[in-house]
């Protein structure tokens, strides 16, 4: 307590706080108990059909779509809450209160603040490391259980492996990390100085150091000028800057890495020419950017819901609500159109950001005072 108020934290201030906080905790837990009826009902067959056991449906599935559905919808989940014990406060005059005893409007909404960066940074720190990581397990039992249908092949695969070197397979089995018809391309000054080929690629898996790869059935041609060198063998030990998730593209994968994984992943792919790295990059920005949403609706469900009106809070609600969720549909079309139409990720990511806080800004200048 004694620190609480060194830093500034008044009474009323922890008031709000806990009303914010508890609010917002109750409202999840109501609309995700709902949205796990809605689930077990929709799945129910499907899980009886596959024989899932009980024990990784309750713990790898929904220990883990929980977590992702809450971190999904979180910015919504604060929107209600604001408005719910806002208009509460409202109603019984407290606001009133507090504006008449010398509190500005903008004081006022400092522990709304307070509560909004509590909740952002727990949603960005468990958006971008703890979330990805349950996410591999539930999208894992989505194909096993729910799909009935993991890709563990894929067919002619190029790709650039370092500056001037090329790699190529002409099939790729990710159960036995094996691939196929290998072919490696080093280049100089647009001149092939090294061309090797495998029947067989197979990544060692137990090795202590990463990139590790075993060729069997191997050839290597060394062009020095008009001179050739052909060594060949059995088996060769290698190292090649490759590992099996490059390999292979499977849909949600970007969901399932850390956002410091994500980093590093799309300029790896970029350093290799993929061109298919929008909806990472899309992903990335997007964790960033959604932790901001909490303030901006946190304002303007403040903004809205503080007023005493007679005939209750239904217009204004409706209002609220109709914000939040363009907020969020919005969200989904800028991504949708950085994907296909070549919107820079960033921008996509950024703009509801954008424009929502232009109208927050808006609604907060028409606040009570």
């Amino acid at each position: 307590m004694r620190f609480l108020r060194h830093i500034g934290i008044t009474r009323l201030d922890r008031y709000i706080i806990t009303k914010f906080i508890g609010t917002y905790i109750y409202s999840i837990a109501l609309i995700i108990s709902i949205s796990i009826v809605f689930d077990v009902n929709e799945n129910l067959a499907k899980f009886a059909q596959y024989k899932a056991p009980l024990s990784e449906i309750v713990f790898d599935y929904y220990g883990n779509f929980m977590p992702y559905l809450a971190n999904l919808f979180s910015a919504l989940f604060v929107f209600i809450a604001v408005i719910f014990f806002t208009s509460k406060l409202a109603g019984n005059s407290e606001i009133i209160a507090m504006l008449a005893s010398g509190t500005s409007f903008r004081r006022l909404l400092r522990p709304y603040m307070i509560s909004a960066a509590l909740i952002a940074a727990l949603n960005f720190w468990l958006g971008s490391t703890v979330i990805p990581r349950g996410n591999v397990v539930r999208l894992n039992f989505e194909s096993k259980y729910k799909n009935n249908r993991i890709k563990t092949s894929a067919q002619n695969v190029q790709l650039q492996v370092e500056p001037g070197v090329i790699a190529y397979m002409q099939s790729y089995d990710n159960v036995y990390k094996r691939g196929f018809g290998f072919s490696l391309d080093k280049f100089e000054d647009k001149k092939l100085v090294s061309h090797m080929t495998a029947n067989v690629i197979q990544y060692d898996t137990i090795s202590d150091e990463r990139y590790h790869w075993r060729a069997m059935n191997y050839k290597i041609r060394t062009l020095k000028g008009l001179r050739e060198e052909i060594t060949s063998g059995i088996e060769l030990d290698t190292v090649i800057t490759i590992e099996p998730m490059d390999l292979l593209f499977s849909q949600g994968q970007q969901e399932t890495l850390t956002s410091s994984e994500l980093h590093q992943y799309v300029s790896k792919q970029k350093d290799r020419g993929s061109g298919n790295m929008v909806q990472y990059e899309v992903e990335y920005h997007k964790r960033i950017a959604s932790s901001f949403a909490s303030f901006i609706l946190t304002i303007i469900g403040a903004a809205l819901s503080s007023r005493k009106r007679k005939g209750g809070m239904g217009v204004y609600l409706s209002i609220g609500l109709a914000l939040s969720f363009s907020y969020i549909l919005l969200q989904t079309i800028c991504a949708t159109f950085a994907i296909n139409a070549g919107t820079p990720a960033m921008l996509a990511a950024w703009i509801p950001n954008i424009l929502y806080s232009v109208i927050a800004y808006f609604i907060y200048r028409h606040a009570p005072n």
